[in-house]
């Protein structure tokens, strides 16, 4: 659940997503299976090169100062950067495969939409994305538009930023819709 709380410090989809590689990082450590090890570095060597260098530093320290992540320097004058407890439990929060929208015990009469056009060059991505938004349960209005009752804005923002198709979806809150009764039976509204 990525949930904005007045008290929290929201993390952007990019500081979400160095989290999940430190917590792979981890991962990797824990797991007996070679072949397991092998993807894991495969995939991280991967998302790592697409990070700028200079703010992935920054971002460190940041993690640092909130005590999200540890050091500790070698003999070899390299450093490890681990996850702290606290850098765990955060990580688990932003796992993308356990993802869910939290739902409010009450309505507010606005319904989200998610709007697409995904070229095909990034099929795969158009995919998994369909796929996710269905998963989150998400009522799907048209080929590639989406709707569902309850904020989910920094969830769909997260997603869009784990595919990397931003200029391609668009998110939107409207108070009134036409034949909205299948909808609302869909999400058990009335």
């Amino acid at each position: 659940m990525l949930h904005k709380k007045k008290d929290k410090k929201f993390y952007s989809p990019t500081k979400q997503k160095i989290l999940l590689l430190l917590q792979a990082g981890v991962a990797l450590g824990l797991s007996p299976s070679p072949r397991r090890q092998f993807w894991i570095l495969k995939q991280l060597k991967k998302e790592w090169k697409d990070i700028n260098r200079q703010y992935l530093y920054r971002i460190i320290r940041e993690f640092k100062y909130e005590r999200l992540v540890d050091w500790r320097e070698r003999e070899d004058d390299s450093i490890d950067v681990v996850l702290t407890e606290g850098g765990k439990k955060l990580a688990l929060k932003f796992n993308f495969d356990e993802m869910s929208i939290k739902k409010p015990t009450s309505w507010d009469n606005k319904w989200r939409l998610v709007l697409y056009d995904i070229p095909e060059k990034k099929k795969k991505a158009r995919e998994a994305f369909r796929k996710k938004l269905k998963k989150l349960d998400f009522f799907e209005l048209q080929k590639s538009v989406f709707i569902y009752p309850f904020p989910c804005k920094e969830e769909i923002d997260f997603v869009v930023e784990f595919f990397e198709i931003r200029n391609f979806v668009h998110y939107a809150e409207i108070s009134t819709l036409s034949n909205e009764s299948k909808i609302k039976l869909h999400f058990g509204l009335y």
